[in-house]
């Protein structure tokens, strides 16, 4: 979620305005963290529907039962729709998927133990609510249409703008959850790196990650729904970007992209809709409505941005379905092996330097539905995983040693080819017809 504070925001003019955002943001190595995002699904327990969010059992209720622990609420026509807790934040998706931004920490395991105090926090508030929380990329119950809008203005505008460019974005915001990592960089070079590395082995991740399997209460044929669905929800903002494969002046190669990209609305005390071919060169250089550029328009323009590695004031991965909570866990060192290392970084580039940007697209658009065993010339995604399971874990042994036992549900998916989805497939076939059984074997332990 992006806050706005029209307060603080300075007029932007130029693209040297705009690329200081960029370039303000570097730290030292020594100053580096890893942040984790997660959304999970949630289930009310009784009828195995979406939560609503109004009444006394629905999301509404459930962050007022987290705001009456800790936390400044974030208050939107008198509907509580965030909580901030010093570094961390927790808000809700479009559906009703509930999301963590975990505070951004040093080393992996203070996210464990943040996590564990979360999901306790979760559990007995869930518990009185009635609902539980599953431990997939996709809410495999009912329809969409079925599914209760939580009561955002941002997803309203979103809501009207999305079926107008492809045929799922409504699918990706009430249906999707995803776990992504934010990283840090030093300068314009380090970034330039990172976000090559994340886009020549984004496609890996995804089918490593992959846990979406069921969609309307049926065996989808697709390891990870949610990446078939994100191949076709707004491909303008979303997916693979070319600039990162063949420009080292990424700030400014991400800034021209960006700046062509429709925006969805403006913020001036509330979010106000704009034209669909309004881009941000656009609004930069003739204003809409009387009301001109800020780099708060332009930090909120970013946020509705959605390619795999995402430029911000740090670097989002986001290409990994949500799952169980040790695979949520492994995300951030896997990714600290593979981009705090320059030689693992290297390597993960290496991996797959040979293929062209069409390739690239290719494999995209064929791991949503055959995951592992997509082919990749002579070898398939499972045989790159292996290796860049392998590249993250020698990384590791250099950058965070103490990391290590956290990539093993990772490395036994690397080493088995036995994804989560595969998993979700055969609880699925197990408990067949019996939804209480279907709901305690498919929910994270103790959110059942």
């Amino acid at each position: 979620m992006h806050l706005v504070d029209e307060q603080k925001a300075v007029p932007v003019r130029s693209t040297a305005d705009l690329l200081a955002y960029f370039t303000d943001a570097g730290k030292p190595r020594d100053h580096w963290r890893i942040g984790t995002e997660h959304e999970l699904i949630g289930v009310v327990k009784a009828t195995s529907q979406a939560p609503t969010y109004e009444g006394p059992h629905g999301i509404g209720a459930l962050l007022k039962e987290f705001a009456a622990g800790r936390g400044t609420p974030v208050l939107e026509h008198g509907h509580m729709i965030a909580l901030q807790r010093d570094d961390a934040q927790i808000t809700i998706e479009p559906g009703g998927q509930f999301e963590l931004a975990a505070r951004p920490v040093v080393k992996d395991g203070e996210l464990g133990a943040d996590l564990r105090a979360y999901l306790a926090e979760l559990g007995a508030a869930s518990q009185k609510l009635g609902i539980a929380w599953l431990s997939m990329g996709l809410r495999p119950f009912g329809r969409r249409e079925d599914i209760p809008w939580m009561p955002k203005e941002r997803y309203d505008v979103m809501r009207a703008y999305m079926p107008t460019v492809g045929t799922r974005g409504l699918d990706m915001m009430q249906r999707t959850a995803t776990v992504q990592v934010n990283l840090d960089f030093a300068d314009e070079a380090d970034a330039a790196a990172k976000m090559r590395a994340i886009y020549s082995v984004t496609s890996i991740l995804t089918a490593l990650w992959a846990a979406s399997p069921i969609v309307e209460d049926r065996i989808s044929g697709f390891q990870t729904y949610r990446a078939w669905i994100w191949r076709d929800t707004d491909n303008a903002r979303a997916g693979l970007v070319p600039f990162v494969f063949d420009r080292d002046d990424v700030f400014t190669a991400y800034t021209e992209w960006a700046l062509d990209v429709p925006m969805y609305f403006v913020y001036r005390g509330g979010y106000i809709p704009v034209p669909a071919d309004l881009t941000f060169r656009r609004f930069m250089h003739e204003g809409f409505r009387g009301h001109t550029a800020t780099d708060a328009d332009w930090a909120l323009h970013l946020s509705t941005l959605f390619p795999e590695g995402r430029l911000k004031k740090f670097i989002e991965v986001r290409g990994a379905d949500c799952g169980s909570m040790p695979m949520i866990e492994a995300l951030a060192p896997m990714m600290r092996g593979l981009l705090y290392d320059t030689t693992s970084r290297m390597a993960a580039i290496a991996l797959t330097a040979k293929l062209g940007y069409a390739e690239r697209q290719k494999i995209a658009e064929e791991v949503p539905k055959s995951g592992l065993a997509t082919r990749v010339g002579h070898h398939t995604i499972g045989d790159l995983a292996k290796e860049l399971v392998a590249i993250a874990r020698d990384g590791l042994t250099r950058v965070a040693p103490d990391s290590l036992p956290l990539l093993a549900p990772v490395e036994e998916i690397a080493a088995t080819g036995r994804t989560q989805s595969d998993k979700i497939i055969e609880l699925w076939q197990r408990h067949a017809g019996d939804r209480a059984a279907l709901l305690e074997a498919l929910a994270h332990p103790g959110l059942a």
